[in-house]
């Protein structure tokens, strides 16, 4: 596939078919976010993949409530991936200070993108969650308390009768330049 056509594909799926993900496949997307350069080649994350119904559904509740609503679609998700962020090795920490950048933070992006494009690329649906409990995950998931948890995924098969919505971005001028910066 080109790479243009799998960013149009990739888009945040938010309705998937019951339906289990083999475990090839989500090997292959973790392989994809191993590969993600990161500063200092710190690669400052750990991916704790759910598949298991009891403990997936547990993980799904914490990323809604009764007035953010938004997430409630995790519960179709036959797999939550939760990135943990480690602790980055000692160069990029002195960058991140000196830059006053959390490499950490761009890094996992990175990754998780490479994980989403990949699953785009094997016909499966993701979406990158930022709004969650962490507190309540850690504890579910026994992360160690010195570690964070940045972000996580939602991963299935899409369902197909859902129509996604099409991408509404910026005109190429209106976000880039050359030479120098200037708004349209």
């Amino acid at each position: 596939m080109d790479f243009l056509d799998l960013v149009k594909k990739r888009s945040s799926v938010r309705k998937y078919l019951n339906k289990p993900v083999e475990k090839e496949k989500i090997e292959k997307c973790l392989e994809a976010a191993r590969l993600a350069p990161s500063a200092s080649n710190s690669q400052p994350w750990h991916y704790i993949v759910i598949t298991e119904d009891e403990v997936r559904g547990e993980i799904a509740r914490e990323t809604y409530d009764t007035i953010m609503r938004f997430n409630k679609f995790t519960e179709t998700a036959p797999v939550l991936v939760v990135i943990v962020q480690e602790k980055p090795n000692l160069k990029s920490q002195i960058g991140a200070f000196l830059k006053k950048k959390e490499f950490p933070l761009i890094d996992i992006g990175i990754s998780a993108e490479h994980f989403c494009l990949q699953a785009a690329e094997l016909g499966l649906g993701t979406c990158m969650l930022g709004w969650f409990q962490p507190k309540n995950i850690k504890k579910l998931l026994r992360v160690p308390a010195k570690r964070s948890i940045s972000l996580m995924i939602s991963l299935g098969y899409p369902d197909e009768t859902i129509k996604q919505k099409e991408k509404k971005r910026l005109d190429l001028n209106e976000m880039s330049s050359f030479g120098k910066y200037h708004s349209s």
